[in-house]
């Protein structure tokens, strides 16, 4: 093999190596710039989440104050129909 020939073939393989080195640095780079747009979606999620979780929150203790206040409405209803009934049942008496 002559000096020539030597040389061009190791010009060849570094030229591919270095093709390689760039490919592998190109893949690396997409990847983390997937990664960061996998964060960043994941702090969106992780946001609406706990804006969700909240607004959760704030509906189960309306409907807790609602099924509280439907409770005491009824009783008082029953009273009030009970009421009426005495009245009515006095008057036919």
């Amino acid at each position: 093999m002559s000096e020539g020939t030597g040389i061009e073939a190791a010009i060849k393989r570094l030229q591919v190596a270095l093709d390689t080195l760039e490919a592998a640095s190109e893949r690396r780079l997409e990847s983390e710039q997937r990664d960061a747009g996998l964060s960043e979606q994941v702090h969106v999620l992780t946001s609406d989440r706990a804006q969700l979780a909240a607004e959760l929150d704030s509906v189960t203790a309306r409907a807790r104050r609602l099924e509280t206040a439907n409770r005491d409405i009824a009783q008082r209803l029953d009273a009030a129909i009970e009421a009426v009934r005495s009245v009515i049942a006095a008057h036919q008496s």
